[in-house]
């Protein structure tokens, strides 16, 4: 009877650390990876507002 409990125990300890070891593998993959600060840089110097030929034609026309 003891050799049955052990074995139970064993089971259900290797189910649970697969399970913790399956739950960190996704964790690690959602987590989103650092981008490096010229990437940062680069994407806030393009974000916003921008003049352009479309933009000042509008502000002409739209004069009143």
């Amino acid at each position: 009877m003891s050799k049955t409990k052990l074995s139970r125990r064993n089971f259900l300890l290797t189910v649970g650390a697969s399970g913790a070891a399956g739950a960190a593998t996704l964790a690690a993959k959602a987590v989103p990876q650092a981008q490096p600060v010229a990437a940062r840089e680069q994407k806030r110097r393009t974000a916003g507002y921008q003049d352009s030929a479309h933009i000042r034609n509008y502000y002409r026309t739209a004069k009143v």
